[in-house]
């Protein structure tokens, strides 16, 4: 290889989810691991009200735009060399997403790719795949955001198989968990969806009990996060943490019995979750006892690394 292939490179990714949009700058050398240099989250709720209206609300863009034109100056600060900013779920279901993407343009200086729930699977596994443990091949990975969940089964020498389905913790909230905290018939109704769309999701997969089963995402890793009674988001605590069923029982219990309001100061719930980590221990505790699944390996890494590491790939070609 020659030697400018080899120069490191300053390169960051957006993730725009339905919940949460993420900002990742990290160096680039060819062979090695992404080094970070800056990374953030922010729960700004793009996908509010979009399983309803099909659109995204003037607010949401607003608060959205608002972030992206400050992470505009951070990049800028890092002297980035190049950037890829991905949307997801929510962008993809709404009718003005032509509209939001023109203003994240126009306003922020951002080209933005609206992926698929496949690619978006894709490049979720690049991430996590970066950052097993030794020993860790087959795996059966989840990754449950805003506004869908997808599963991937990978495992060497096999082409991936991806299954997405149209169920995420806000759009759980929206349709169907309308009380706070919602009632009981509330919380059967979702189990039975969020079986009832595992088991289709799980059909065409076979073999999936071998594989090592992986969390990714918001709701897996806060609720590491709560297991560990965390003051603050430390990732080298959640990334492969290992997750017990029984204690997502528990804290399910312990999140149903409360009001959102008190939920707040919980330990290791960041700020702005509080309304939807509910829904998001119900789609991991059903979702788990559907599969049989008694333990998940936590992945702190996923769609913003993948992200990333497409694009070093881009860049190689």
């Amino acid at each position: 290889m020659s030697e400018p292939a080899k120069r490191t490179r300053r390169l960051a990714g957006i993730d725009i989810g339905t919940l949460t949009c993420r900002l990742l700058i990290a160096a680039h050398t060819p062979g090695h691991p992404l080094k970070e240099l800056r990374s953030e989250r922010r729960i700004l709720r793009l996908g509010e009200g979009v399983d309803q209206t099909k659109r995204l609300s003037p607010a949401a863009m607003d608060r959205v735009i608002t972030c992206l034109q400050e992470w505009r100056k951070v990049i800028d600060s890092h002297q980035v060399e190049t950037t890829a900013v991905v949307a997801t779920s929510a962008v993809r279901d709404a009718s003005n997403r032509a509209g939001f993407l023109a203003r994240v343009k126009t306003e922020c200086g951002f080209d933005v790719e609206l992926i698929s729930g496949e690619e978006e699977a894709r490049r979720t596994l690049l991430g996590i795949r970066s950052g097993l443990p030794v020993g860790v091949t087959d795996i059966l990975a989840l990754d449950i955001g805003g506004g869908s969940t997808e599963f991937i089964l990978d495992r060497p020498g096999h082409k991936p198989i991806v299954q997405s389905f149209d169920i995420g913790v806000v759009r759980l909230c929206e349709r169907l968990l309308r009380h706070d905290p919602p009632t009981g018939e509330e919380v059967r109704r979702a189990r039975e969806w969020v079986a009832r769309e595992t088991k289709a999701a799980m059909a065409n997969m076979d073999d999936y009990q071998q594989a090592t089963f992986v969390g990714t995402a918001g709701t897996i890793t806060a609720l590491a996060a709560m297991v560990q009674k965390l003051q603050s988001y430390e990732p080298a605590r959640i990334h492969n943490y290992v997750l017990k069923l029984d204690r997502i029982q528990e804290l399910e219990q312990t999140l149903l019995s409360r009001a959102k309001t008190d939920r707040i100061g919980l330990p290791g719930l960041e700020k702005n979750r509080e309304e939807v980590i509910a829904a998001g221990a119900i789609i991991i505790r059903t979702i788990m006892e559907t599969l049989g699944q008694k333990e998940c390996l936590v992945s702190d890494l996923g769609l913003r690394e993948g992200v990333l590491l497409n694009l070093t790939t881009q860049i190689r070609k």
